[in-house]
């Protein structure tokens, strides 16, 4: 078994979808999402954050690489990065909402605390 979920999708489409809910993660503060691909971005977005704490030029090109606009990273590394500088991982939380109408997927918000 993998370390992973699949989440249902080939291995290009899980890494960009998986990039673009770190993003807007980052970006918004907060997002509404399925339980599991919270549960998966959730992973990502921890390790964004504990490199924004790094806070040099190497972690900086690493988020870049995984982070799809440099306007968030800029805002990971001013911002959201010193807000956790005295906490030791845990920076997200998923709030259950419920079952989604149409198919009855577990639909979360995802968000920073």
């Amino acid at each position: 078994m993998p370390g992973y979920r699949k989440l249902g999708v080939k291995t290009a489409h899980r890494k960009s979808m998986l990039r673009n809910l770190v993003t807007d993660l980052l970006r918004e503060g907060r997002i509404q999402t399925t339980e599991c691909r919270a549960k998966e971005a959730r992973r990502e977005a921890e390790k964004m954050i504990t490199l924004g704490k790094r806070g040099d030029l190497h972690a900086r090109r690493q988020v870049l690489a995984y982070v799809v606009d440099e306007d968030v990273v800029t805002k990971l590394f001013d911002e959201i990065a010193p807000r956790y500088e005295e906490r030791n991982g845990g920076y997200t939380r998923i709030l259950k909402l419920g079952p989604r109408r149409g198919d009855t997927a577990e639909v979360v918000f995802l968000e920073l605390v």
